[in-house]
């Protein structure tokens, strides 16, 4: 999907509001230049001492403009901003969405700070697009038309070096300036993703660095990207002033140009004495609303780096296809069985080779391997993170293919090794399994998890803040909440990856105990690099030594 595509399908349902604020903002800017004609005429005229009442219609129509212009430009802040934030919010839900579906397998060749930064600062820019970019050109044209009309009327050529002017400020500087603000604004976005990166990178790994004494290197070479984002910015702001400058130039040339033509045409008898001064200062009304050109179409080039960036995520391609025609979700109780079963991330490079497993009511099957062997391909798979290069996955008998993914996952549920804790409640992180779960539900899966004599034994209870990471918990404590959250999504087919790693013999034993009581009737695969304490388990089944070609498992 091209950049214009994305945004072009985002803006469509604000595009009604978007036109309205265009509207609001010619007519607040044409106030502007309105008024400054009609208090040049007003001021000239009145020199001659003409009778009050010739001059009450321009009186009124200062008062109007005045009021008008004030009233005309808060409408265009309000819906041209309404209409922005409408669209930002969209821009957001979509692309959530996308990355929801591509994550984890399609998430690969992106960093999760580089993945913020477009979701946040990316999306941000589309905000300057619309109203620092949209509006002022859109606005600039509809009233630098008029203007140009109005004053080429009363006298052509100053007609004429108005419109050269607006034309040298909205178009030519920013043609000239186009390659200089495309490198350095395009570039922008790019580096703000990648500082973001580095310096998630260093607070995560921190304690690491220090160890091992690699922490100045780091540093050095944050100092490096902040050094050429700064840079970048640096250049950007260089084209700004210039772009300013050159404004001002061509607001005091056509000033000068149409003082200069409208003496002559005056001398000539062209143009009435008190006309004059609406030629010579209507320009500085109607500079006043393009003098923010150059600067927006500087923004421009930044806020199109960042929508390609945005419609990068957005074109990914699916590493699971969804069927064109689904078919019907069997009814339970479930077995899924594996059969002959090959997988790759990257195409060409097999994880996995000839998997064969078949999951039960009530029956647990431990997949055994060592690290790099293609044990969580496996769990990808199962839930549809994933698809088979060659086999088949099938559920009651239906091909795993032909069920849409999010209807798998409602029966088959994962519990990963590093299954994710928000910063929040013991009762908010459970809530993510089941968001209508009653307060009895909540405590029995904490109890089916063996967490619940503990979590009694907290001053909060249910309300304690686990902390980021969860990390005011031990590492069996999280591993159970995780479990517990599982067990309340009420998943009929669990999936456990590595549930026991960096726990003690003991600690792990008991937990495993704990995993496969408190799953009952549900088929559960445990997956583990672990050879003792499989006793319980109906079927072992080992998977080959590790692939130089694996990624993940």
């Amino acid at each position: 999907m091209s950049w214009w595509r994305l945004l072009g399908t985002v803006t469509r349902p604000a595009a009604g509001r978007l036109t309205v604020a265009v509207l609001a903002g010619a007519a607040a800017a044409g106030a502007g230049v309105g008024l400054m004609a009609t208090a040049a005429w007003l001021i000239s005229r009145a020199a001659l001492h003409p009778p009050v009442l010739h001059l009450m219609v321009a009186i009124v129509a200062v008062r109007a403009f005045g009021i008008s212009r004030g009233v005309l430009r808060y409408a265009e802040r309000l819906v041209g901003h309404d209409a922005a934030l409408r669209v930002l919010g969209a821009l957001r839900v979509r692309l959530y969405t996308r990355l929801e579906r591509l994550g984890p397998a399609g998430l690969a060749p992106y960093r999760r700070a580089d993945l913020v930064q477009r979701m946040v600062g990316d999306v941000d820019a589309v905000l300057d697009l619309l109203i620092r970019v949209v509006l002022p050109y859109a606005v600039a044209a509809l009233v630098g038309a008029g203007s140009v009309a109005l004053v080429g009327v009363l006298c052509p050529p100053a007609g004429v070096a108005l419109a050269a002017g607006l034309l040298a400020v909205g178009l030519l500087v920013p043609l000239l300036q186009a390659g200089t603000v495309r490198r350095a604004d395009g570039r922008l976005a790019p580096l703000r993703g990648e500082l973001a990166t580095e310096v998630v990178d260093l607070l995560h790994g921190l304690p690491d660095l220090v160890a091992y004494g690699a922490a100045d290197a780091q540093l050095t070479r944050l100092a490096a990207t902040d050094g050429r984002l700064r840079e970048a910015q640096r250049r950007s702001s260089g084209s700004a002033g210039i772009s300013a400058a050159v404004g001002a130039l061509a607001t005091g040339l056509c000033v000068v140009a149409g003082l200069a033509a409208g003496a002559v045409a005056v001398r000539a008898g062209s143009l009435p004495g008190e006309l004059l001064a609406v030629v010579v200062l209507t320009p500085l009304a109607v500079f006043e609303a393009a003098a923010g050109l150059p600067a927006a179409a500087q923004r421009y080039a930044g806020a199109r780096s960042a929508l390609r960036r945005l419609a990068e995520v957005c074109a990914a391609p699916d590493p699971v296809a969804e069927p064109q025609h689904p078919a019907e979700m069997p009814d339970g109780p479930y077995t899924l069985r594996v059969s002959g079963v090959s997988a790759a991330w990257i195409t060409g490079r097999p994880v996995v080779h000839g998997v064969d497993l078949e999951l039960g009511p009530g029956r647990r099957v431990a997949l055994v391997g060592p690290s790099g062997s293609g044990k969580s391909t496996v769990a990808a798979l199962l839930v549809r993170w994933l698809d088979p290069c060659a086999g088949r996955i099938t559920l009651n008998g239906v091909d795993l293919r032909r069920i849409p993914a999010d209807q798998v996952r409602r029966v088959v549920g994962y519990l990963p090794e590093d299954a994710y804790l928000f910063d929040t409640t013991i009762e908010e992180n459970l809530r993510i399994g089941r968001r209508d779960a009653s307060t009895a539900q909540l405590r029995s899966a904490l109890a089916d998890a063996r967490l619940l004599d503990w979590v009694d034994t907290l001053p909060l209870g249910l309300d304690t803040p686990v902390g980021e990471h969860g990390v005011t918990l031990s590492g069996g404590q999280r591993r159970r909440l995780a479990l517990a959250r599982a067990l309340l999504a009420d998943f009929r087919i669990l999936v456990l990856d590595e549930p026991t790693e960096h726990l003690d013999e003991a600690t792990a034993a008991a937990l495993i105990r704990d995993l496969l009581s408190a799953a009952g009737d549900r088929a559960v695969l445990l997956i583990t690099h672990r050879t003792d304490g499989l006793s319980d388990m109906d079927d072992v089944i080992r998977v080959g030594t590790p692939l130089a070609a694996a990624t993940t498992g």
